[in-house]
Parts: structure tokens; C-alpha cells; sequence
């Protein structure tokens, strides 16, 4: 089993589709092993996307991350960082398959619904930035 890290963005949780992509990703075999919803506050952002700062979206990105709640979700399954990547659909939800996270719930490249961890060392590093080993569920 493997854990990955997604944010359901503040798009999708102001557009009330939280739980549709909570659903979503369950169908699709995640376990839920931590959630939580919070607000995003601009250190809390910069610090999250820092490997994207020197990018020309950077302050645009911390921007929209701090407009409102995000929900930060640890989830699991076999092979969960790259099957996750999957399900979440292409950053540009133009290009994103038919039946997608992004494809569904995203309205542009930048409000794309979901981020999702590019690797298992990521993920690692991305879930405990916002779960203690307390707040996560063990395996069952």
C-alpha cells in the first residue's frame, strides 16, 4: 500500500463538490486515512508551493490557494501516487480525459479542482505538512 497526498482546492470545495470528488476517489479505491479543512494562510502557502517559486504562476498560485478553504486529504491505495495522477486528469482540464477529477470539477488550468503529490518521496514530504502522525488513520 501507498499514501498520497491531494488537496481538494479552493475551488471545489466554494463550488460544493467536495464530497462528489470525495465519492469519486473512493470509487476508485482510495482509503480516506486523514482529512481535514482548513484555510491556507499566505506563509502556509508560499511554504507548500515553494518548489514552484521561481515559475511565473508562483504568485498567482499562492494567491488563488489562500481565497478559501482547502480540504487536504491523505489517501491510500496500491500504487496510489501514480493512480491518483490518473484520476485527477491532466492540469489542463482541457486536455483531461472524459470522467476525470479535473475534466468534471475543473474550470482552467490554474482552477483545476485537485493537486495531487508527483511522487512517493513528495508525498511524504506533502502529507506531513499538513497531518501529524496522530491525525492519520493506520491501514486496517
Amino acid at each position: 500500500m501507498e499514501t498520497t497526498l491531494t488537496i481538494l482546492k479552493p475551488d471545489t470545495v466554494a463550488a460544493g463538490n467536495a464530497g462528489k470528488v470525495l465519492a469519486l476517489l473512493e470509487e476508485k479505491g482510495f482509503t480516506i486515512r486523514g482529512i481535514k479543512v482548513m484555510h491556507l494562510t499566505e506563509d502556509q502557502a508560499k511554504a507548500f508551493y515553494a518548489v514552484h517559486k521561481e515559475r511565473p504562476f508562483y504568485a498567482s498560485l499562492v494567491e488563488f490557494m489562500t481565497e478559501g478553504p482547502v480540504m487536504p486529504v491523505a489517501l491510500e491505495r496500491d500504487n496510489a501516487v501514480a493512480y491518483l495522477r490518473e484520476v485527477m486528469g491532466a492540469t489542463d482540464v482541457s486536455q483531461a480525459a472524459e470522467g476525470t477529477v479535473r475534466a468534471l470539477y475543473g474550470t482552467s488550468i490554474e482552477r483545476n479542482a485537485i493537486h495531487g503529490s508527483d511522487s512517493a518521496e513528495n508525498a511524504a514530504i506533502e502529507t506531513a505538512f499538513f497531518f501529524s502522525t496522530s491525525e492519520l488513520i493506520a491501514a486496517v
